[in-house]
């Protein structure tokens, strides 16, 4: 059976075939009420999914949205959001509830694509990580009326519905057990400077190296990536004192961070020791295995989903933590080396 036509729609709608070409590519020209029309006589002749017609119908889109302020290409290597996502796709919900990822590279690309996605009826509601300071995210998909909840937080959130993970309790348990160890020197290749999450990890960190009495932590901002992670360790162990000891702000980092060290020379964990910020089987799978800290990802997507399931079904706003990260100990640490 051929695929039905424009021509085809248009007859059988009644209407002229610009009219069915807005309606099926979301734009402007015609009614809500000739929109559904034709979306649904092109769902039943097999042109479009049936949720597309159902979204005219019954307002409902039966997806939510998540887009990330990532190099498309990262992403593929970025395990917090690869696990982060499994965990939203295993929040069970009433009927068919679908996931649309799309990749940016700046803020005002993703309201746009947000703000189409809304205006289309593709999604009932959006998940926003990587909160920024200052951004205009969270006041401009409440004005929009989508439904959001933000992944992090509690602070910065406007009132809108939050799950975040307790950033500056793991970067204290970080410090305390590398000062424990007898380190005087921790060194810090942190996210972005603007993330939110980033300015609550590095006052954690000053806080907790203060109260040990320990050297102001240097800290250098990065992307995320594996170059990053080994230029600003080159960048940091590159001087006449250099730290006995490097937190990394993902596991990505470490690894790379891990292998500029010994290219310069330096022993792991006898020489330097290494902290990932984030746990995954890259940790293990490099030597010396890594000490990280291990948080529930998949519980973080599925509290996030699950959220915004409520905020969309009833207005619900809940703000809900995560389980604490948890410090794995490897191999990677160890007391600092004399002198």
């Amino acid at each position: 059976m051929r695929r039905p036509t424009i021509n085809d729609i248009a007859r059988a709608a009644g209407v002229s075939e610009g009219a069915v070409s807005a309606a099926l590519n979301g734009r402007p020209g015609v009614s809500d009420t000739t929109r559904g029309r034709i979306l649904q006589l092109a769902g039943q002749l097999g042109r479009v999914p049936s949720s597309a017609a159902r979204a005219l119908s019954d307002g409902r889109g039966g997806a939510i949205g998540l887009v990330i302020d990532r190099p498309a290409l990262g992403l593929g290597v970025e395990t917090f959001f690869m696990r982060f996502i499994a965990g939203i796709q295993e929040e069970p919900a009433e009927g068919e509830t679908a996931l649309m990822l799309q990749s940016v590279e700046a803020t005002a690309p993703e309201l746009t694509t947000y703000k189409r996605w809304h205006a289309e009826r593709r999604v009932d509601g959006a998940l926003m990580v990587d909160l920024r300071r200052g951004a205009p995210r969270v006041g401009a998909l409440p004005e929009m009326g989508l439904p959001a909840v933000v992944v992090g937080g509690p602070e910065g959130t406007g009132g809108l519905p939050c799950v975040w993970s307790d950033d500056g309790g793991s970067m204290r348990r970080a410090v305390e057990y590398l000062a424990g160890l007898g380190h005087r020197r921790i060194g810090r290749v942190a996210g972005p400077q603007d993330l939110v999450h980033t300015g609550v990890r590095t006052a954690a960190l000053v806080q907790a190296a203060r109260e040990r009495g320990l050297e102001p932590p240097p800290v250098l901002h990065s992307d995320y990536s594996g170059e990053s992670g080994a230029r600003t360790a080159r960048a940091l162990l590159d001087g006449p004192a250099p730290p006995t000891a490097l937190i990394y702000d993902n596991d990505l980092m470490a690894v790379a961070g891990l292998g500029a060290a010994q290219e310069l020379g330096f022993s792991v964990p006898d020489g330097l020791s290494v902290v990932a910020g984030d746990d995954s089987p890259l940790c293990q799978a490099v030597r010396p295995a890594l000490t990280a800290i291990r948080r529930d990802l998949p519980e973080y997507g599925r509290l996030a989903a699950s959220l915004l399931l409520e905020a969309i079904a009833s207005g619900a706003s809940r703000r809900v933590p995560t389980s604490p990260g948890e410090l794995v100990l490897r191999a990677s640490t160890a007391p600092p080396p004399p002198g």
